[in-house]
């Protein structure tokens, strides 16, 4: 055994922690990158612990990841439970009910030669201090560290998913619906069709494959647009439902093919549980506070620890029901909810499917279309999309740059939106002009990528403020460059 210092082991390889976890290139995730992260967080988080969840995605390196946190879990002497493949909130749920702390190998939406490890207490996920725990542990390290062979999956963690929504919403609930799942290789795609089956609808299954793809429910790839929309063509499905990679971010489109943004899903799914206090990030669309269906809208920093901090504050002062979402749709339940009698446990931590059955029940019981469910928010449209491999530190100084000069700001982000009328800096650098347009940037906290999120009163107008205003970025820092 050796001595590692979990400070110099990231130093080395790279692999650090981000938004929701730690995340790094497949090539520098080695077993023993994997195993020291594992083992710190047993030592700094769950030490009290006698048994771990174990669960990881789909994507080709997930399963050699988990085994080497599996060799952690085994060598530390406490009980593993292996869940298998399956949606990161489902083992998340499954700890919660064992009461014990989990270990999910994903790394979500980013592409396939990356990956990640996320951390849940009992509890649910681990605070950004746990974080820091687990960053200056000091761990034995085996010499060298030998994966161990997975056992098989334990299917009481699926089923307890599935029963947790066919009880709350009911067995007829979608019955007469007829539903596609955009399966690609997420690694809900299974539990997912069981649940909407379970609940009555006619499940129409498109896209699976074995290839990884990544799947990001805030900047949807032209050619998922594009297919939608055909399949709606092909198949006349009242909805077509899918997710990122981890099934945790939902991505849930009309009977048109059109995708919904998350942040409108999470709006919907707010009201239909008639919830009273809603936690979301700044760069959410503002339609949740014009809307005046809540009571209160507590703003944070970008990421579920955040939005988990904001609900734990809010339900220490009262007893109202709390809920959070991202604006990539993914949904999180601060407190129990009670519709017809029945209850819905808290989870909180991101999760794909409960939006997903909360729309197509709300749709169905009102008598509409999911189409016509966001019409009747107020008008303000949202559009979002990346800049690939920028780096974090070229994303930051261009941040600071355009925050030193006011004209450059409104000359790089909207010229033609009139004057700066405010600025947020909660995260990245959120700005809202005369006219009454938005564009935030934000540098990517789980990869070399700079996000821009635009809001304005039209479809086409936030889409124009978000594309032009990166094709501009891209300028500004060529000059930067030069």
């Amino acid at each position: 055994m050796k001595m590692c210092h979990i400070e110099d082991l990231m130093s080395r390889s790279g692999v650090l922690f981000g938004t929701s976890g730690a995340r790094g290139m497949v090539a520098d995730m080695s077993d023993e990158v994997c195993y020291a992260y594992a083992a710190a967080f047993l030592q700094s988080v769950a030490s009290t612990a006698d048994k771990v969840v174990l669960g990881h995605d789909l994507r080709p390196s997930s399963p050699r990841i988990a085994a080497a946190c599996a060799a952690a879990i085994q060598q530390s002497g406490r009980q593993l439970v292996f869940a298998g493949a399956l949606p990161t909130p489902a083992l998340a749920f499954y700890a919660a009910q064992l009461r014990a702390p989990a270990l999910v190998v994903t790394g979500s939406h980013i592409p396939f030669d990356r990956n990640g490890i996320k951390f849940y207490r009992a509890e649910g996920e681990i605070s950004k201090a746990d974080e820091q725990a687990i960053q200056a542990a000091v761990i034995n390290l085996p010499n060298a560290v030998t994966p161990v062979v997975l056992p098989e999956p334990d299917e009481l963690a699926s089923k307890a998913y599935v029963r947790r929504y066919l009880d709350f919403f009911g067995a007829d609930a979608l019955k007469g619906l007829r539903v596609a799942v955009y399966e690609h290789s997420s690694v809900g795609r299974d539990v997912i069709r069981q649940i909407l089956v379970g609940m009555g609808a006619q499940v129409i299954s498109l896209g699976r494959t074995d290839t990884f793809v990544p799947i990001d429910t805030e900047a949807v790839r032209p050619e998922d647009v594009a297919q939608a929309q055909q399949w709606a063509h092909e198949h006349a499905f009242d909805a077509i439902l899918s997710t990122d990679g981890d099934a945790d971010r939902p991505l849930i489109g009309d009977e048109h093919g059109q995708w919904l943004r998350g942040d409108v899903v999470g709006i919907l799914c707010a009201q239909y549980l008639q919830a009273e206090v809603v936690v979301t990030p700044v760069s959410s669309n503002t339609a949740v506070e014009k809307c005046g269906s809540f009571a209160q809208v507590v703003r944070t920093r970008i990421g579920s620890p955040y939005v988990i901090a904001g609900m734990a504050l809010a339900m220490s002062q009262g007893d109202e029901v709390v809920v959070g979402y991202e604006a990539n749709g993914g949904f999180l339940l601060g407190s129990d909810v009670v519709r017809h009698d029945r209850r819905l446990t808290a989870l909180p931590t991101r999760d794909a499917v409960l939006p997903m059955l909360a729309l197509l029940c709300m749709a169905r019981e009102q008598g509409y279309k999911l189409s016509q469910l966001s019409k009747r928010l107020p008008a303000r449209y949202t559009a979002s999309d990346r800049l690939q491999n920028f780096a974090t530190a070229k994303s930051r100084a261009l941040i600071a740059s355009l925050r030193a000069s006011p004209e450059l700001l409104a000359a790089t982000l909207a010229p033609q939106s009139g004057a700066v009328l405010g600025i947020d800096q909660t995260d990245g650098l959120r700005v809202t002009f005369e006219s009454g347009d938005i564009v935030h940037l934000r540098p990517s906290g789980n990869a070399p990528e700079l996000r821009c999120y635009a809001e304005a009163d039209g479809p086409e107008r936030a889409k124009v403020l978000c594309d032009g205003g990166l094709q501009r970025v891209l300028i500004a820092a060529g000059k930067q460059d030069a």
